[in-house]
């Protein structure tokens, strides 16, 4: 279950988010062995932090699109949360 970490640095969001979801719920199943759980659960310790910086380069990127001349907001902060 091993995934290099470039393979899983090219993965767009949805994809990852996908691994994760087959992941979550492999481990909830309880029929993976321990050795594979925890292989399992590391790799998805990885797909977490890549989803969460697409996430975050996302977000940066909508905030640059809403500023205007100066820096200043040309429209109000996009409120997803």
């Amino acid at each position: 279950m091993a995934t290099p970490k470039d393979a899983i640095e090219s993965l767009s969001f949805e994809d990852a988010l996908s691994q994760l979801e087959e992941i979550v719920k492999g481990l909830e199943s309880g029929k993976v062995k321990l050795d594979e759980a925890v292989a399992a659960y590391e790799k998805g310790a990885r797909l977490k932090r890549h989803c969460e910086q697409k996430l975050a380069e996302a977000k940066a990127k909508v905030e640059r699109i809403g500023l205007g001349p100066g820096g200043q907001p040309a429209t109000e902060p996009l409120d997803v949360g």
